[in-house]
Order: structure tokens, then C-alpha cells, then sequence
């Protein structure tokens, strides 16, 4: 049980410093969009394949509003309504659906198919030779098996860190092209580029960075507030990986330490003993309400200073997918 101070009129002071940006990315915000909106235009239910984005609490709201979530299309009923997740899904999936007569909306992020288009635009490139691409990302991560499905088995390798990019043997040096993951730690990432290029100089990449918007503003905020931390709190689930790298990033750039928290109730008090100050960001898939209820939890046992450090604006947002759109 939580050790509450006896009198609440001598709170401690603890200064909290708010990373901006945080939280919601235009393309978590715009898969959410899809999944309600479909159940508005079509009634409950609305199967979803895997988690529209890595967020239990988002999750959990669409299914009081009567979205089911699945793992496969198995599951799913025929001539049901389908959504694919924010992270993308191989070609196998809708061509699956196709066959069963399902309809399916897809919700993937718009940059996480800029990334497919490129897969697909540097393999075509090469004719008869096809070029082979050397996808930076995780393994077992839905964006990169969604990724990877969008071309034939074999036609990608997959590279997770640094060790990988300087032991990986292509079978042409000469034909090869890379891709990433959009929720990469940008510094990661850059020395595996580096040292792919160096490795393979003919080696082509995008033309523009395939890491996210969302994921390099959210990095360069908690850069800004991580030395002045004891302790940055990285609201967001286990299993988003860019909430994941907010929190490494944390801790390379100055704080003290660095946790991931999904939400306020989880908080075990015993990490802010001798806390002064604390960092708060927000994963790309956190909704900020889950920051409005950290901050209200920390007023009911400190005295707060709050100061946000915002690195840009934000002012991007997608359209949804036809036929929501219309």
C-alpha cells in the first residue's frame, strides 16, 4: 500500500519538466480515427487485426465502443468489418481477406507505406538483378514483418544494430539499397547507416530519412530535459518501440534513469525518493490524458513546479482512408 504523507500541507517540492513533443503522432491519431469511425458508419462490431497501435489504454476504449481485437483473420467472422493496425501488415493479409470476402479498412501509418513504396520502388529497379534490401529495424516488431511482406521471401535482410551492419555479407555489394524501421532511435541508426555506406559505397538509400517526424521530435525533446533529470518517466507500453527508445534515449543523454510507466496507476512511489527534479514524456501511441493523470497523481504528494520544454510544433495530420473519407 502507498505510504501517503501524514500532512499534506508540507508537501515536497519536486519540479517536473514536460517534453514537447509527446505523446499522439498524426498517424496514431488517424488509425484511432479509423476504428471509431468505422463503428459509427457500421455498427459494433469492427474486428481489428493486432492492436491498432501499441497502447493498452487506447486499445481498451475501442472495445467499449465495440471494437474486437484479433490476432489473425481467422478470427474473424465472414463479411465482417476489418481493420488493419497503424504498423502496417504484408501483402499476404489483405490478399487473405480478399479471399474471404472481408472488408477491410487499412489504417497503416501513411509513413510507414512511404517506407513499403520504397521497398518495392528499389527492387523493381533492378530488373532481372533485383536489388537486395537491408531493412534496419527489430525483429518480431509488426512494422517490420509488414514491411518485409511487401516483397518475396529472401528479397530482404534484416539489420538490428550496428554488429549486424558490419558482419551482414550480401551476395552483390554492388545491388543493395536500405530501408528502416520509422521508431528507431535516431543514433542508432545513423551509425548503422554509416556504417553500411562505408561497408558498401554503392549502397542506396531513401531520399528522405525513413525515420518518422513524430519519432525524431520526440527524441530531441527528452534530449532537452534528460541532464536536468534525475529521473525521466516515459509514459507508454512495453511493447512500443518508440516509447522504448525514448526511455534508452533518456539515459544516453544525461538522465540519471530512465523508466517506462503505461499508465499513472502502475507509478511505484519508491523511484522519486530523492527526486527533485523529473522528466515526463510521452510515447507516439500515449494518449495525453495518461500525462494528465501522472501530474494529478504526483500533486496529491508533492508540490510542483511544472515547466514544459517544447523543441517544435506539430501541425501534421492524415486523412482517412476511402471509403471513410467520402
Amino acid at each position: 500500500m502507498d505510504n501517503m504523507p501524514n500532512d499534506m500541507t508540507n508537501k515536497p517540492a519536486l519540479r517536473v519538466l514536460l517534453a514537447g513533443p509527446r505523446g499522439f503522432c498524426a498517424g496514431v491519431d488517424r488509425a484511432i480515427r479509423v476504428v471509431e469511425e468505422a463503428l459509427r458508419r457500421y455498427g459494433a462490431p469492427v474486428y481489428v487485426r493486432h492492436e491498432i497501435v501499441h497502447n493498452r489504454t487506447v486499445v481498451e476504449d475501442l472495445e467499449k465502443q465495440g471494437a474486437v481485437f484479433v490476432d489473425e483473420l481467422t478470427e474473424v467472422p465472414a463479411d465482417a468489418q476489418v481493420v488493419f493496425s497503424a504498423h502496417g501488415v504484408p501483402k499476404s493479409v489483405p490478399a487473405e481477406a480478399q479471399r474471404r470476402g472481408l472488408t477491410y479498412l487499412d489504417a497503416t501509418c501513411p509513413l510507414v507505406s512511404k517506407v513499403h513504396r520504397e521497398a518495392e520502388r528499389h527492387f523493381a529497379d533492378g530488373g532481372p538483378d533485383q536489388v537486395h534490401i537491408l531493412m534496419i529495424g527489430h525483429a518480431g516488431h509488426p512494422e517490420v514483418e509488414g514491411t518485409m511482406g511487401q516483397l518475396p521471401a529472401g528479397a530482404m535482410t534484416l539489420i538490428q544494430n550496428a554488429e549486424e551492419a558490419r558482419s551482414v555479407q550480401p551476395a552483390d555489394p554492388t545491388r543493395l539499397a536500405f530501408i528502416t524501421q520509422t521508431t528507431l532511435s535516431v543514433d542508432d541508426t545513423a551509425e548503422i547507416v554509416d556504417t553500411l555506406r562505408v561497408r558498401f559505397p554503392m549502397i542506396r538509400g531513401p531520399k528522405k530519412e525513413d525515420i518518422c517526424y513524430a519519432t525524431t521530435n520526440r527524441q530531441a525533446a527528452v534530449k532537452t530535459i534528460a541532464p536536468e533529470s534525475e529521473l525521466v518517466i516515459v509514459i507508454g507500453s512495453p511493447n512500443s518501440s518508440n516509447s522504448l527508445r525514448l526511455r534508452e534515449v533518456a539515459e544516453r543523454s544525461g538522465a540519471a534513469r530512465a523508466i517506462l510507466l503505461p499508465k499513472a496507476a502502475d507509478l511505484d512511489w519508491s523511484v522519486l525518493d530523492s527526486v527533485t527534479t523529473l522528466g515526463i514524456t510521452a510515447g507516439a501511441s500515449a494518449p495525453e490524458v495518461l500525462v494528465d493523470q501522472l501530474i494529478a497523481r504526483l500533486r496529491e504528494r508533492f508540490t510542483l513546479t511544472i515547466e514544459e520544454r517544447i523543441v517544435t510544433k506539430e501541425d501534421i495530420t492524415f486523412k482517412l482512408p476511402a471509403p471513410l473519407s467520402d
